[in-house]
């Protein structure tokens, strides 16, 4: 019974003439198009030469944000090759942001240290940086810390540290709002302080994400509410340079309390939780660009630095569709993939953060065509490919796409559609986690 598995197309092609077959025959392979295109990468090392990235650079020509994912979150290559972007980005377009899908209170804390040396960041990433936020917390990150240190004690043009994401607000962000209304309008110092109780703990990360989730859901409707009233007090404010940061922290404060607020227990709020989140995102990094004129390179999974979502359902809209909303084409992005190799991640099935080791990639997927082009790795323009090669890749193929956990589906992903540029890495390894 094994004729029933055909497909129709199989079963006409059986009937026809063969050359009728022949002409009806899938499109050429984009590999030839892809080699021609593509730029070897000659080192993944974070110290490595700069000049097989030269041509990268070209490509992201004059954006003012350049979006570099990864295919997982915990692999030593993406992180140690995203450093060494940045090194290049730094002396070839005069970057000076580094922004990570970290909290905007645990950027500023370890930006404190990259700028002035205040602060341990072993302390902060080990304190700040865990279960979802585990993986920042690798010796690769902490490596590119220190470059950006020991940079900024040499060069009058400093370096900076962000985090633009929405899971966590410190008492010392908290502080900086509080101090800033306090000397500006001391009449409102107590209202402030008491719009801003309920969301204050000493707890770590991990205990204090845990004991917010634990609210009712009404009490966390309410904190919300209070922040939002804080970001209104803030803007009453006499306008100038110090209310500018005030405010944004403010919305900083107040956009980790609507996430709290969200229901995510009940499936259609989960996908408004995660559009305000991507949003959220886009605007703390847009706000950095604009506030501070620096050139911003972008560290995120794949799915959130992309042009359209893999998965519409759960993710409607993603950072990087909203950054080239804002942006245009002042937002470049940089995707990965890879053929085979290994990462950290949560087991989806006991919750253990363990290493995974995945074998070459399967065919009829993106990585499998990808990893035919005779380049260990590579980077290619996605945009500058024939437009044969554009469709060939506009095609929705199962592609890796693994976040904080595993196992997980591999999802259809159009390429050309997703990212403008791409590097593709043979193999990769686990990231080391501190």
């Amino acid at each position: 019974m094994k004729w029933l598995l055909a497909t129709p197309a199989l079963l006409v092609a059986a009937l026809l003439p063969l050359s009728t077959v022949t002409a009806t025959a899938a499109p050429p392979s984009p590999v030839p198009a892809l080699t021609r295109a593509a730029q070897p990468i000659r080192s993944t090392d974070a110290g490595g030469s700069l000049r097989d990235l030269k041509p990268l650079t070209a490509m992201v020509g004059n954006a003012r944000v350049v979006g570099v994912g990864e295919a997982t979150h915990s692999s030593s290559e993406f992180f140690t090759l995203k450093h060494k972007i940045f090194r290049s980005l730094v002396e070839e377009r005069g970057f000076t942001a580094f922004a990570l899908e970290a909290p905007w209170s645990t950027g500023l804390e370890l930006d404190r240290y990259v700028v002035s040396g205040v602060g341990d960041p072993r302390e902060i990433m080990r304190s700040q940086f865990q279960d979802a936020y585990k993986f920042w917390n690798a010796q690769e990150y902490l490596d590119l810390i220190e470059w950006m240190r020991s940079y900024n004690r040499t060069h009058a043009r400093k370096l900076h540290f962000v985090g633009n994401d929405v899971g966590y607000a410190s008492p010392a962000l908290l502080d900086r709002v509080i101090s800033y209304v306090g000397k500006t309008r001391p009449s409102q110092l107590p209202e402030i302080k008491s719009l801003y109780a309920a969301i204050r703990s000493d707890a770590e990360y991990k205990d204090w994400s845990a004991a917010y989730f634990g609210k009712p859901l009404a009490e966390r409707v309410k904190i919300e509410a209070a922040a939002r009233r804080a970001v209104v007090l803030v803007e009453s404010l006499p306008a100038g340079p110090q209310r500018t940061w005030a405010l944004q922290h403010a919305r900083a404060i107040w956009q980790v309390s609507k996430l709290y607020s969200f229901d995510v227990t009940n499936p259609e709020e989960t996908p408004k939780a995660m559009y305000f989140r991507d949003e959220a995102m886009a605007d703390n990094t847009a706000w950095w660009a604009r506030a501070t004129g620096a050139k911003v390179m972008l560290s995120a999974h794949n799915g959130h630095i992309a042009l359209e979502s893999n998965s519409p359902k759960e993710y409607p809209t993603v950072q990087g569709q909203f950054l080239r909303e804002q942006l245009g084409r002042d937002y470049v992005n940089i995707g990965f993939s890879f053929d085979h190799g290994s990462f950290n991640a949560h087991d989806t099935s006991t919750g253990e953060l363990r290493v995974f080791n995945l074998p070459p990639a399967a065919p009829g997927s993106n990585e499998y065509t990808l990893d035919k082009v005779p380049y260990r790795d590579y980077f290619v323009d996605l945009r500058r490919l024939p437009a044969g090669t554009r469709a060939w890749l506009a095609v929705p193929r199962l592609t890796r796409d693994i976040g904080t956990g595993y196992p997980w589906p591999e999802l259809p992903t159009r390429l050309s559609h997703t990212y403008d540029v791409l590097i593709h890495l043979n193999e990769i390894s686990a990231a080391h986690l501190r």
